[in-house]
């Protein structure tokens, strides 16, 4: 299976190039970014071929193409992919706007091509389990839902992530689709009201987007739930960032933390901060398996754009409320 990678101006394609290499049967024919000053040492660091143009890229006979560039130009490689018949896995969120992510689905459509959201936490082991024993019915009636998405300032390592243009907000728009997404997935129910406090209370004389958002959303089955996303993290930090659910019932209460496994490193020249190095499994793994099979088996994708679709509207009804100060509804 050839598989290729359209821009890599997000920092996960680092992560799913050595993925895609993991997969057997999978040959990573290499991927395409327009700027050479990025492109370049992409190349020479992970040992690809790099393409200056993705009509170059494209013109290798793909089945599929990951999709990593930023935020707004997702609808124009979705739809250079889809008219070259690959099928799509695209980075969250999957755009900017509903009209640009409605063009995507229907470029898709036309072209007969399957389209994936990439949503790794429904792929971690730790919040499989969660899903699990609400499903089954372990915690009974869920009285509230806590979800923590926070990260260190992405706009150090990639800086269009504090580009409101190409990233269409802030900390808001980068961490709040994995956890809308999750509740979704895991309480079978749509969102259906959102209210949001989103400013920018980390960065305000460095940034012009916001850094720090709480969530209050109410489920079509009634399950209230919070979603509290930041950049908050300082750089010195020891890791990039955590993701923690829990969740509070009538028989109990479960916590999540996805990214709880790691070892604390220290540098005995004391020039480096201690970091925490993960040895728990890597939900990017099986996302990316699952892609492949869903090619190979010429079927949907587990994850769908729908599901990019509904994370993105929690989104933009979130930045909504925060403007009108009030709560939003979301029709379904």
């Amino acid at each position: 299976m050839r598989i290729g990678i359209l821009s890599v101006a997000h920092l996960h394609a680092e992560g799913y190039q050595a993925n895609l290499k993991a997969v057997p049967g999978v040959e990573l024919i290499g991927f395409s970014h327009e700027n050479p000053e990025e492109g370049r040492p992409f190349s020479e660091r992970f040992g690809l071929r790099w393409f200056s143009t993705h009509q170059e890229l494209l013109a290798q006979r793909l089945d599929g193409v990951v999709i990593c560039s930023e935020n707004a130009r997702h609808r124009e490689l979705v739809e250079l992919g889809a008219d070259a018949g690959c099928q799509i896995l695209c980075e969250k969120p999957i755009e900017t706007t509903l009209a640009n992510a409605q063009a995507m689905k229907n470029v898709c459509d036309k072209n007969g091509v399957r389209f994936m959201t990439a949503f790794p936490t429904r792929f971690s082991s730790p919040t499989q389990a969660l899903r699990t024993m609400v499903q089954q019915g372990e915690l009974g009636k869920v009285f509230g839902v806590n979800g923590i998405n926070h990260s260190e300032n992405p706009s150090g390592h990639r800086a269009w992530f504090a580009n409101k243009e190409l990233a269409g907000g802030g900390a808001a728009v980068d961490h709040i689709v994995h956890l809308a997404d999750f509740f979704r997935w895991c309480f079978s129910a749509e969102v259906i009201e959102v209210y949001a406090e989103i400013d920018n209370l980390f960065y305000p004389n460095e940034l012009d987007v916001d850094t720090a958002g709480l969530l209050l959303i109410t489920m079509s089955n009634g399950i209230q739930a919070s979603i509290d996303c930041s950049w908050s993290r300082p750089t010195l930090y020891p890791r990039w960032g955590h993701l923690k659910i829990e969740v509070i019932g009538e028989k109990g209460a479960a916590v999540v933390d996805s990214f709880a496994q790691h070892l604390t490193v220290y540098a005995k020249s004391g020039a480096r901060n201690p970091e925490w190095i993960g040895f728990g499994p890597d939900a990017n793994q099986p996302m990316i398996q699952e892609f492949v099979n869903s090619i190979r088996e010429q079927r949907e994708p587990s994850v769908t754009w729908n599901d990019g679709y509904q994370a993105l509207r929690v989104v933009l009804a979130a930045y909504e409320s925060a403007q009108r100060k009030e709560p939003v509804q979301l029709e379904h």
